[in-house]
Parts: C-alpha cells; sequence; structure tokens
C-alpha cells in the first residue's frame, strides 16, 4: 500500500484549514485533548520587553513542539507537523483578540486611517528538526466613520480576531493599502508554508 504524504495542522483555525486546501496540502487537524499526560496549551503572554517578532516566532514554536508532543504521545503515525501564529502590531506593541466589544471599538478607532503591521510565523517540526519562517506585512486602513465601526462590530466578526479584524470578512473594505503577505494576514502565509513543506520533502507545486 503507497502511502500519501501528508502533514499535521497544529491549529483549529478554520482560515489555516482553508488555505492549506487551497495549495493542495493533504493534512490532518491535531486536535487539543484534555488529557493529564500532556500539555499542549501555550501560554500566550509577552515577555517583558519582548520584541513582537521574537514573540510570535516564540510562540510559534512552542505551538509547534506542543503539536509534536501531542501526536507522540497519542502514537499517531509520524509525520511532520505544521503550527503557526499571528499578531498584529500597532506603534510596536502587540494587538491581540479583543476580550469583549468595547475592547474591539477601541483597536478599530486606534487601527483608524493608520498603518500597522502583521506578524505570521510558521513552523515545522519532525523528530529533532524544526524550522520556521516569518511573515510581514503591512495593512493600512481607511478612516474609519463611528457608525461604520458599530456596524462591523454588530457582525461579531472581530470578537475572535487579532487586530480586532479579518482580511478575508467585512474589514476587507477597511484596507485601503496593503504590502507583503495576504494569506500571511489571514493567519498562513503560504509563500513561507510552501518553503517549509519542500524542506520536509512534501511534494508541492
Amino acid at each position: 500500500m503507497i502511502i500519501q504524504p501528508r502533514i499535521y495542522l497544529a491549529s483549529q483555525s478554520p482560515r489555516r484549514r482553508e488555505l492549506l486546501k487551497q495549495i493542495g496540502v493533504n493534512f490532518e487537524m491535531l486536535l487539543p485533548r484534555f488529557d493529564t499526560r500532556r500539555d499542549v496549551d501555550t501560554d500566550e503572554t509577552p515577555l517583558t520587553n519582548e520584541l513582537p517578532d521574537h514573540y510570535v516566532q516564540r510562540i510559534c514554536q512552542a505551538k509547534a513542539n506542543a503539536g509534536w508532543k501531542a501526536l507522540k504521545l497519542r502514537n499517531l503515525p509520524s509525520f511532520p507537523v505544521l503550527a503557526a501564529d499571528t499578531s498584529v502590531i500597532l506603534d510596536g506593541k502587540i494587538i491581540g483578540k479583543p476580550h469583549n466589544r468595547e475592547q474591539a471599538t477601541d483597536t478599530l478607532r486606534a487601527l483608524s486611517g493608520r498603518q500597522h503591521q502583521v506578524l505570521s510565523a510558521v513552523a515545522m517540526v519532525f523528530e529533532k528538526r524544526i524550522e520556521m519562517r516569518l511573515s510581514t506585512s503591512k495593512i493600512t486602513f481607511a478612516a474609519l466613520s463611528e457608525e461604520r465601526i458599530r456596524r462591523y462590530i454588530l457582525t461579531n466578526e472581530p470578537l475572535d480576531k487579532a487586530g480586532s479584524y479579518a482580511i478575508q470578512g467585512y474589514a476587507a473594505a477597511f484596507i485601503q493599502h496593503i504590502e507583503g503577505s495576504y494569506s500571511g494576514v489571514m493567519g498562513l502565509p503560504l509563500f513561507e508554508t510552501v518553503e517549509l513543506l519542500q524542506v520536509f520533502g512534501y511534494p508541492v507545486l
């Protein structure tokens, strides 16, 4: 029997699943299981004075290593594990997911009419080898009126998104200019992902 090449995706993000399907990657979800033998939850608290690019790569590596650990504990077939982490940066500070609508509103006000960065790290681990890539994009928002922000908040789209917006959703209309990777802003930079797949011998276009 010929075993088809595949990878594991250590992420529950539907956007990352969509992007991998877009480029024809055969993958399985490495979903969390809450048992006492493992520690897959990654503490995403930034360290004191930690630079944003160091932060996003540290978290990404931790997710990849946790995924590999979970794979081994479950005695699953050994294939590479892919993980990613995305952060929105404004004025050198990491803008995480909002805790509520009020915080999402404040974030969108801060992004309005300004440029911010989106850092997306992607890592792949197999056995003792881990490789990582970092994508940096610059996004310029149009000036947003209070009414426009209010209507966007009512869609609930911002509530579980880093930076309180989704580039692939309604907020695409807010973006005046993008310099970098659209897929990276979505959460998985495909150019860098393909580089990693090639490094680990996965056949890609």
